[in-house]
Formats: structure tokens, C-alpha cells, sequence
């Protein structure tokens, strides 16, 4: 049975493992340690099957800036052990996390990620948005918005930046 959890400290090195099987390199597991230390408003999920970490989620505040400043987050890193791939546990964790800004009244969330995946969560490219990434080259198809509160997000258009510990691992 999987649930889906806030991260503990005493799973920290397990999600690293997790990270690090998925991506094939360490640089995901570096930055969601990075993240971890800077950023006391990230959020953070594993993924439980009776004890055993199998997927991980982060998401971290993202600033869109044009004129108007408008918070919301990031989803970055995500990833689930290449063996338990394909059985819902990544769904799982993006929904979970969704539900969980949406409680907390987050207007907008923003992944550069798969384009066949999180259309399926309500991700749509943000550039129909007028928003761009802060990234020269990305995808116009892989820099996605999900936008929230619509009415928050009302003519709110320009470049969104991810936290500083992003450049790094890029």
C-alpha cells in the first residue's frame, strides 16, 4: 500500500537513492538537498510502500515578474524508482502535492518537465500565458503552467524564476 507523506529528516538519504537511480546522476539529489537547507517554504512527499521510499517530490517558490510580482511554486525534483515506474506512484505524488498548495491557497505551479505527462494534471505551456521561462532554449512544449486561482493570476504575464539553487544543477 503506498501513501504518500511529508518527508522526514530520517528519509533524506533514501530519497537521495531515489533521485539518483531515476536520473542516472547525482545532480537532482544535489539540488534537493540545496533545496532542503535554503528553502523553509519548500514542500516536500515521498512516496511509502510499507516502509521503503519509492518517489520523491519537491516543489519550490517560483516568482513570475512583469511589473506585477506573483508567487506560486515550482514542481522540481520528481522521480520514482525505474522499478515501480509505471503503477501510478508518480500521479500519486503530483496530485497529492497539488492538493495540498491548493489548500494552501498557491495561485499558479510551474514544471519544465515530460509534455506527454503533466498535461494529465491540468499543465498547460506557458507560454499561452504569456509567461516564459527564465532559462534561454527551453521547450516552449516543456516549460508548463497549472494555474490555480485564475483570478489571482489575471493579467500576470512575464519571465518566472526558479530559486538560484536551479542554475546550478542545469
Amino acid at each position: 500500500m503506498i501513501s504518500i507523506r511529508h518527508e522526514k529528516p530520517e528519509d533524506i538519504p533514501f530519497v537521495s537513492s531515489v533521485l539518483e537511480k531515476t536520473f542516472k546522476r547525482d545532480a537532482e539529489a544535489r539540488l534537493a538537498g540545496k533545496l532542503r537547507q535554503a528553502c523553509a517554504d519548500c514542500l516536500s512527499l515521498v512516496a511509502d510502500d510499507n516502509g521503503t521510499i519509492v518517489g520523491h517530490i519537491m516543489f519550490t517558490p517560483v516568482l513570475i515578474t512583469n511589473g506585477k510580482k506573483i508567487q506560486g511554486m515550482g514542481l522540481a525534483p520528481m522521480a520514482v524508482l525505474p522499478s515501480r515506474q509505471r503503477q501510478g506512484i508518480g500521479s500519486l505524488l503530483v496530485n497529492s502535492g497539488l492538493q495540498l498548495l491548493r489548500e494552501k491557497g498557491c495561485p499558479y505551479v510551474i514544471v519544465l518537465g515530460h509534455p506527454d505527462y503533466y498535461p494529465r494534471f491540468g499543465f498547460q505551456p506557458a507560454s499561452r500565458f504569456n509567461i516564459r521561462s527564465q532559462w534561454p532554449g527551453v521547450p516552449d512544449e516543456a516549460f508548463m503552467l497549472l494555474v490555480m486561482d485564475e483570478e489571482a493570476m489575471l493579467n500576470v504575464s512575464g519571465i518566472a524564476s526558479f530559486r538560484e539553487e536551479f542554475n546550478e544543477a542545469l
